[in-house]
């Protein structure tokens, strides 16, 4: 079995509002190139595991499920780090959280009880770690540089850094924004044929 967490920035890291934002098809579509390059090298079972947080978490659960249909191989699970994550949340977004955890194949919280402490934050960071062989991480690893820009995904590789010294074979693969900003030029190049064809 071989099983991948993926993270990266949330939606408003990236300043992504919109559903159909062309950010968020470019790194749904890095995305998938990416995990079918990792579903083609096995046939054994493989778990795409990720978050609930709004961003590159439900995108990269959203590709999974679509590419279940050609890669029977690969289940998607979503892990919440306490209960009632999206309790502060409108009603569009938990909504689409609540349609994402219905659809993926596994679905629990690290923590039985709503947030009270950043330990329950700890204590996810540490199972999602020691539930998972690799980290898939949407990162742009220049930010280390910035300590004035501290996202989500900085503070998990830092992490991930620290985790590693312990356990030598756990990997960590980058997206970082020159690969994203290629695809995007290569996904506006194929957008334009194919309507150009049409």
């Amino acid at each position: 079995m071989q099983r991948i967490w993926v993270s990266g920035y949330r939606a408003y890291e990236l300043a992504v509002f919109d559903p159909n934002d062309p950010k968020k098809k470019v790194i749904q579509w890095v995305l998938r190139n990416w995990l079918i390059q990792w579903l083609n090298q096995t046939e054994e079972e493989c778990w795409l595991i990720s978050g609930p947080q709004l961003g590159v978490e439900q995108w990269a659960l959203e590709v999974g499920l679509d590419l279940k249909e050609n890669y029977p191989h690969l289940k998607v699970a979503m892990m919440l780090p306490f209960a009632d994550f999206a309790g502060h949340w409108n009603e569009t977004n938990q909504a689409r959280l609540a349609t994402l955890k219905a659809a993926v194949d596994f679905s629990a919280e690290v923590s039985p009880r709503p947030y009270q402490s950043p330990n329950q934050l700890r204590m996810y960071q540490r199972v999602m770690f020691e539930h998972t062989d690799r980290l898939l991480l949407v990162y742009d690893t220049d930010q280390e540089n910035n300590p004035n820009q501290k996202s989500k995904p900085y503070w998990l590789y830092r992490a991930a850094k620290q985790y590693q010294e312990d356990f030598k074979d756990y990997r960590v693969d980058f997206i970082d924004m020159d690969a994203l900003q290629e695809a995007a030029e290569e996904w506006s190049r194929i957008q334009g044929e194919q309507n150009y064809e049409e």
